[in-house]
């Protein structure tokens, strides 16, 4: 394998970060997304409206994002950051007793052919330590009940779940998601 890197993404990636998102997506939630939500990340506007949020993001915040290269190729990327109170409040909507120092991941993708060679793990373990340094203490990532793969990459790095889910109109179609939760600590393995 050619050098594995991770670091901050740059304004001029947001392009790049939009391809891997939109890409991952229509590969990876063909079970979990209606035919044309999925047909619908083929259009510019999508890339377009993709490319724009991701730029304001990584110059803007809240959540800070990074990106793993394989060599010269960028492969995926990660976004995190303080957590919503909304996002880390129990089923109730009570607000977690660490509620100011809890981190969101948003977003963890790697493209799909470039899975299984760590750069999931190096991402998270970048914005862990990214988050610690901002003072946040742990972490939670809102992952489709459904999604087998990502639900096991959670528990391989620590997670687990907290009991809490939510349920988002996907294109007319229900997605039940679960909150994971756990360390900003994480011990990569070569």
């Amino acid at each position: 394998m050619a050098e594995a890197t991770v670091r901050p993404a740059e304004p001029s990636g947001a392009a790049e970060i939009a391809r891997i998102q939109l890409a991952t997506w229509r590969a990876a939630y063909t079970d979990l997304l209606p035919a044309e939500i999925l047909d619908a990340l083929d259009s510019d506007e999508a890339a377009d409206e993709a490319t724009a949020t991701w730029q304001h993001t990584i110059e803007q915040g809240p959540a800070r994002v990074f990106v793993a290269f394989e060599g010269q190729w960028c492969v995926g990327f990660c976004a995190a950051g303080p957590s919503p109170q909304d996002d880390s409040a129990d089923a109730n909507g009570e607000p977690a007793p660490d509620a100011e120092r809890v981190a969101l991941v948003s977003t963890l993708l790697v493209e799909p052919r470039w899975g299984r060679r760590g750069h999931g793990g190096r991402l998270l373990a970048a914005a862990g330590e990214a988050m610690l340094a901002a003072g946040l203490a742990r972490g939670i990532a809102w992952v489709a009940e459904a999604d087998k793969a990502s639900l096991a990459f959670w528990e391989r790095a620590g997670w687990v779940t907290d009991g809490t889910v939510r349920t988002l109109d996907a294109g007319g179609k229900p997605l039940r998601e679960v909150r994971m939760t756990g360390t900003l600590r994480f011990e990569l393995e070569d």
